[in-house]
């Protein structure tokens, strides 16, 4: 990868010890592998520079420090290490001329991800030419990490951004540097800490402040800020996506089990492709990833062979078979308002009997408890007749669903109350945020052995 005094130059560090090579980098000394560059974090429980010499004893080339004292060596001595971090991959990002795509949105941001990631896999003829986040690693100290493992061999290279507070896309995009930047909405997930839509908006609008002047800004064109979107754009090429307004790519469809048969039109002309996960907010993804890949120039043949190819993301709207033969649809990944109803429209285009379990959202603010009360009578307005809820907070979606819904105290309780109900023509769908650990119930409810 780079030697530590190449690494010193760049981060302006100071270099303590030998002029070593390292490999690959990481932070984590309890996995640190061998010839790697250990950056010793700092945080409100912990102090990376404590492990920064065990780290060494375990195998690492070196580490990155921000404590003299740490009595670490060889190692780079910077004053703020997540900052070094970051710096260090700005500089190794600059190394590589693969195009880039910047990906944020406040939902799907990760399936849209991974639709772009297996699009580019068929362009670049091989999953191993392209490099993309892995997971969710979204943050100030994933981001980096994930753009410090491009190697020569990647012919694209797919960054997921996150937030929940102003400044952190802006701080994220500049390491980056984007040739292609994508935006699929901005609802409400963390209005909590941002307080409003419009804020969330600014904050996902930021990652067009480190997009290459010559970069193309992808945009959702049935947003209610798109206008503002573009005004951020004033000077570089923007590409636009819909399903409801005009746009450079959209698309029809007829929605099936589990599927969707999709007519994709870009500037390029039209496809059609089946595209093998449910729910219109999930078109509007693949949407996002085709108008993505267009304006990196890929063929639209490649495009829709790479969404035919997508399977669909763990944990988010994922089929899986339940107890008596019932299917059980799997999104306790995470949950906020908007992809609350998307989920519970998904559910009600199912036939047969229908059982949805909710656990809280967390990251509302003080609207908490509107906020849930309106997603039950959102529930009883899809013409589901059954709600089950576990957590505090959701307390408010039963009062909002009325006749049909209950609490629960437990993952347990729910279980032993869905069971008996499930058939081969039920169908039980289980969301809730993160913190709820709404798998509990799906591990609870799936047919032995999966």
């Amino acid at each position: 990868m780079m030697y530590l005094s190449e690494a010193a130059s760049a981060l302006n560090a100071s270099l303590l010890g030998a002029d070593v090579r390292f490999d690959s980098v990481g932070s984590d000394s309890r996995n640190i592998e061998a010839g790697q560059l250990f950056v010793a974090l700092k945080g409100a429980n912990f102090d990376g520079n404590t492990f920064a010499a065990e780290a060494i004893k375990k195998g690492a080339a070196a580490a990155m420090v921000s404590d003299a004292s740490a009595d670490a060596a060889p190692a780079l001595l910077v004053k703020d290490t997540r900052l070094g971090l970051g710096a260090l991959a700005k500089y190794w990002r600059g190394k590589f001329t693969a195009p880039l795509v910047a990906v944020t949105g406040s939902n799907g941001k990760t399936t849209t991800k991974e639709m772009l990631t297996a699009i580019l896999s068929v362009a670049a003829g091989g999953s191993d030419k392209v490099h993309a986040t892995y997971g969710n690693l979204n943050n100030d100290i994933g981001l980096p990490l994930t753009l410090l493992k491009i190697r020569d061999q990647h012919r694209y290279v797919v960054a997921e951004m996150g937030m929940n507070h102003l400044g952190e896309i802006d701080y994220l995009t500049h390491i980056a540097s984007p040739n292609v930047a994508v935006i699929n909405n901005a609802n409400t997930a963390h209005i909590g800490e941002l307080g409003s839509r419009e804020n969330i908006a600014k904050a996902k609008g930021e990652i067009f402040a480190g997009l290459a002047h010559d970069g193309v800004a992808v945009i959702n064109a049935d947003s209610d800020f798109a206008d503002y979107w573009k005004s951020l754009n004033a000077n570089r090429k923007v590409v636009t996506f819909a399903l409801q307004s005009a746009a450079n790519v959209t698309a029809t469809y007829q929605e099936q089990a589990g599927a969707s048969l999709i007519v994709l039109t870009t500037p390029n002309g039209q496809v059609r492709f089946e595209l093998k996960v449910e729910g219109v907010h999930n078109i509007s993804n693949a949407l996002a990833a085709a108008a993505s890949a267009y304006a990196l120039g890929v063929s639209n043949a490649d495009i829709a062979a790479g969404l035919s190819n997508f399977g669909g993301v763990y944990a988010r709207l994922e089929r899986k078979a339940a107890v008596n033969n019932a299917v059980l649809i799997d999104d306790t990944y995470n949950a906020n308002p908007d992809s609350m109803r998307a989920a519970i429209d998904v559910l009600a285009k199912q036939t047969g009997e229908k059982i949805l379990v909710l656990g809280d959202m967390g990251e509302l603010g003080a609207d908490a408890q509107a906020m849930h009360f309106e997603i039950g009578k959102y529930a009883k307005a899809a013409d589901l007749n059954k709600l089950y809820c576990l957590g505090e907070m959701s307390v408010a979606m039963v009062e909002g669903f009325g006749a049909g819904a209950e609490h629960f105290a437990s993952p347990e309780a729910i279980a032993q109350k869905v069971t008996p109900q499930l058939n081969s023509k039920a169908t039980v769908l289980v969301k809730g945020s993160r913190f709820m650990r709404m798998e509990r119930v799906v591990n609870l409810l799936l047919a032995t052995g999966q």
